[in-house]
């Protein structure tokens, strides 16, 4: 492809193959391109919410001891180079496109030979170029952050060093099953025959589901939160100050991420940590809490304005509605607006049961996603909070109203889904 827009257009058109339940495609790519993925150890991490912070985590502990980090995460908020990086650098255009580009030729190939029989969708082709991309750079490991389920996700080719699940909760049911327990199965089968796994799951309907799967395999099992380990919380003003025993191990930590949830994805960062020091190198103690303090993940309980208060958060589930709707609670003066975009797959009730409580107005709009909600159809949902709603299909425009509704002493929340998050931040440079 001749450039950066080429790339752009390219991956907009493959958009619509949509999902594809499946390892071939991804498996046969990369074995075309003699299996990248095994040259290097990795961590694959699952779950509904919190694995992208528990991956930024991990990236960050392992670069506090010099080692060569890839980090694979989803979605992106502006760039798609956010997806894709090694320690602080993210993956240059360049380098981005001419993979893109070897992929597409490879793709075409196998299409013709009919070794496979479909086009790679969006995700599978993203994951193979940041796992080509990984082996290319010559990195010490890798954190790879699984997609939407985990048995048929396109990081599952990847037999890792240590697998982790951090929280199951009701979502994408259409793929990953009605229940609880079905969607747990989905995400646990990441784990693979002898690999350690690392489990974050509270509830014991899906911990044991997880455990189960771990034990079917002859893998060791972690539940983070075992009755014989110790997790609690100190309150030190607005600071919160956590505790999590490891054996004899005792972290003392206050995570740069904000939320009390944070203290609870730092400790599944912590267990992670401390397996791969058993089963892999060694890692500091000092090192590893030093990474949980200073680990940087946009888009989540993040402060893009103070004069007026915007807060954006990708909450786009029960649990993760339920943590920003505890963060609000306790940190965010009113009156306050949300700035709410979500897509349409979502249990748009359940959010806005959640939220919609919290301010006195509610901007519904829309992202340019073919998946997102209209603001009429999240409306239709929420349908007991007409009197707050107020409808602008440009988020920039939400934004703009939202900021002369709440006025400078005011809050504004933008929620609903991180492509929301991702659009406001393209859009507004706002400090």
């Amino acid at each position: 492809m001749k450039d950066y827009k080429e790339c752009l257009e390219y991956l907009k058109r493959i958009q619509a193959f949509g999902v594809k339940l499946g390892l071939n495609n991804v498996q046969t790519l990369l074995a075309a391109l003699d299996d990248p993925q095994k040259k290097y150890p990795s961590v694959v991490v699952a779950g509904s919410n919190g694995k992208g912070s528990v991956c930024a985590m991990l990236a960050r502990i392992f670069s506090l001891h010099d080692y060569k980090t890839g980090l694979y995460t989803s979605p992106h908020l502006i760039r798609y180079e956010e997806r894709i990086r090694v320690g602080e650098n993210l993956i240059s255009r360049f380098d981005f496109c001419r993979l893109l580009s070897r992929l597409r030729l490879m793709i075409d190939k196998l299409l013709a030979s009919k070794k496979i029989a479909s086009h790679p969708t969006h995700f599978e082709i993203l994951t193979c170029l940041a796992l080509l991309y990984f082996y290319e750079k010559n990195i010490d490991i890798a954190v790879l952050e699984v997609g939407m389920g985990g048995r048929f996700d396109a990081t599952n080719v990847v037999v890792p060093k240590l697998a982790v699940i951090t929280t199951i909760s009701p979502e994408h049911q259409i793929f990953l099953g009605n229940t609880l327990k079905e969607i747990a199965a989905e995400k646990a089968g990441i784990i693979k025959p002898g690999i350690p796994v690392v489990c974050g799951v509270e509830k014991q309907e899906t911990y044991d589901v997880i455990r189960n799967k771990a034990v079917a395999s002859n893998s060791l099992f972690f539940g983070v939160f075992d009755q014989d380990w110790c997790f609690k919380q100190e309150e030190e003003g607005k600071k919160h100050t956590f505790l999590y025993k490891v054996g004899k191990n005792v972290f003392r930590y206050s995570p740069s991420l904000l939320g009390v949830h944070q203290g609870k994805n730092a400790a599944v960062a912590i267990a992670a940590a401390v397996q791969l020091s058993r089963i892999w190198n060694k890692l500091n103690k000092a090192a590893i809490i030093r990474g949980i303090e200073s680990t940087l993940w946009e888009g989540r309980l993040e402060i893009i304005s103070r004069k007026p208060l915007i807060l954006i958060d990708g909450a786009h589930n029960k649990e993760s509605a339920e943590g920003l709707q505890k963060y609000i609670k306790e940190n965010i003066p009113s009156p306050i607006v949300i700035v709410f975009a979500v897509m349409r797959d979502k249990d748009i009730g359940c959010l806005a049961r959640i939220l919609f409580p919290l301010a006195w107005k509610v901007i519904l709009t829309r992202f340019p996603y073919f998946r997102a909600a209209s603001p009429e159809e999240i409306r239709q949902c929420a349908s007991e909070f007409q009197d707050r709603i107020l409808l602008e299909p440009d988020p920039k425009t939400a934004v703009q109203r939202a900021v002369e509704i709440a006025g400078n002493e005011g809050s504004i929340i933008v929620t609903g889904s991180l492509f929301l998050v991702g659009e406001i931040k393209k859009r507004f440079r706002l400090t």
